[in-house]
């Protein structure tokens, strides 16, 4: 029998089965029982049929090995993995354990991320060993993650800066020398979704000034805040000599103020005013004030220095202003980070917390000048997530944390490079291991079924695509989809001119 037989025939099947067609169609979008109640109100006349097993799915429903946003990320071999056996393992082990006191305290849902909760199982691992053995640190990261190179999709590598805790000379009232406030957060400062008097509120998104008990208006920006928008209210916890010294206290997120009597005060990150961080040293860059290789907080501070006028403006360029809280720590502890742990400089890392989780290993390997400006010095170290910043944007980025003081200032303030970044993922996540689930996608039809239904090539309009699958060999067969029909026109109808009317002669009006 001919093709074009078999097709008529199997058209004519078809609209005989129309009406069957509408109970399948039904039993998938409403439901079996559903189906059935259709089924009868449409043919009171029919017998009742049986229910119809449930059809399979061609693949089962399984989760996709690995996703985080914006990202790319390839499975790696230890071996493979530059510098993993040159760190200090036991240093990151200890770091790690940090981390798991909070994770092993944690209740209820996981975080709707990549990694979730799958973390909990390696805390709990580590909380019964207390290691004093390198090889044995690196044993316990090596038996319970795999690595994951990491990068921003379509980027070779990650992207790294640093960042430390200001340690500044202040005072606890205002005097002709100490006169820039330092402020806690406002109570009339509101974000949607949580109450004013929230411990952690989010440093992204829009933040209100709450006026009366509805109204709502964007809260004031750095430049209001200097002009005094909200001085004399009792908000200010100390006073500091240079408005750049509270610029980079804020953009470090933490400080240390110590005052004339020998005490100290302990400053973290509160909350912010809702607007985006914009980064003083690239204004500098694109003004063609310091080159690009130039770069560092150092420079930034000389020319502020030098430059009162020009820094208040670009201070103001910056509009995103933060509140402080004041932290019961001695000089001893480091700064917290957002996890609500103790930072472990040159050990932690602030990531973006809207892709990964506190407490993620990150081994993070290249060249920093870390002992001068031009320095290029080995950096192969596994650092821990436990913070996170408004300007920490991606699943490859990080600032690097170096402890309190200047010289950890100086370090930090120069670093703007490129790395290697290999994520730990809990076995239990093992992209590799997960992915060998997934099924095999369906063969493709054969070559007699597909000599059934020829398709057309979009690019040549009329022609039947057995001739490029004949062109290409006898066992080959080409399946090119078909172009989509395009609206037909409307015809142009020219409009029938109406017969002209016969003028009367009317007499002019005299003027």
């Amino acid at each position: 029998m001919a093709p074009e037989a078999r097709i008529k025939i199997f058209l004519k099947n078809s609209a005989t089965a129309l009406c069957a067609g509408v109970v399948v169609l039904s039993s998938f979008s409403l439901g079996a029982e559903a189906a059935r109640r259709h089924y009868r109100s449409h043919h009171h006349h029919a017998p009742q049929l049986a229910a119809a097993p449930p059809r399979a799915l061609p693949y089962p429903q399984l989760p996709l090995p690995f996703e985080i946003s914006g990202a790319q990320y390839l499975p790696l071999a230890w071996a493979d993995v530059k510098g993993w056996g040159d760190d200090d393992h036991l240093a990151a082990y200890k770091t790690f354990r940090a981390s798991c006191k909070s994770i092993n305290a944690q209740t209820g849902a996981p975080e709707p991320k990549a990694l979730g909760a799958s973390l909990s199982e390696p805390c709990r691992v580590a909380k019964l060993l207390e290691l004093a053995d390198d090889a044995k640190a690196k044993t316990f990261f090596e038996e319970n993650f795999a690595p994951l190179r990491i990068s921003r999709l379509g980027e070779p590598d990650g992207f790294v800066t640093g960042y430390y805790e200001p340690v500044l000379e202040g005072s606890r009232t205002q005097t002709d020398v100490f006169n820039v406030p330092v402020y806690r957060r406002p109570s009339n400062l509101f974000v949607r979704g949580y109450k004013q008097d929230s411990v952690s509120l989010p440093n992204k998104g829009p933040v209100y000034r709450k006026i009366g008990r509805r109204k709502l208006v964007p809260y004031y920006d750095r430049g209001e805040i200097e002009d005094g928008k909200i001085a004399g209210r009792g908000l200010e916890v100390a006073w500091l000599k240079d408005p750049t010294d509270l610029l980079f206290a804020q953009i470090q997120g933490s400080a240390r103020i110590k005052f004339e009597d020998g005490t100290t005060l302990r400053l973290n990150y509160d909350a912010y005013n809702g607007y985006p961080y914009t980064a003083v040293g690239r204004i500098l860059i694109e003004r063609g004030i310091i080159p690009k290789e130039e770069m560092s907080m150092q420079k930034i501070r000389e020319w502020m220095a030098q430059n009162p006028d020009g820094a208040k403006e670009l201070r103001r360029q910056n509009r995103a202003y933060i509140f402080f809280r004041e932290v019961n720590l001695s000089d001893k502890d480091e700064a917290v980070g957002a996890q609500g742990i103790p930072l472990t400089a040159g050990r932690s890392i602030a990531v973006d917390k809207s892709l990964h989780v506190y407490g993620t290993p990150f081994f993070i390997e290249g060249e920093l000048p870390i002992d001068s400006e031009r320095s290029k010095t080995p950096f192969h170290r596994l650092m821990i997530a436990q913070d996170t910043g408004s300007a920490i944007i991606g699943p490859a980025r990080a600032d690097l944390y170096f402890g309190a003081g200047q010289e950890a200032g100086r370090v930090s303030g120069r670093l703007r490079h490129p790395m290697h970044f290999v994520m730990l993922v809990p076995k239990s996540l093992d992209p590799a291991t997960r992915a060998a689930r997934l099924p095999i996608p369906d063969p493709r039809p054969s070559e007699k079924i597909a000599k059934l239904f020829p398709q057309t090539d979009p690019a040549k309009t009329g022609t039947p695509a057995a001739a490029p699958a004949a062109a290409q060999g006898k066992n080959e067969t080409v399946a090119i989809a078909g172009p989509v029909p395009l609206p037909v026109p409307r015809p142009a109808i020219e409009p029938v001119p109406e017969p002209r009317r016969p003028l009367k002669n009317r007499p002019h009006r005299q003027q």
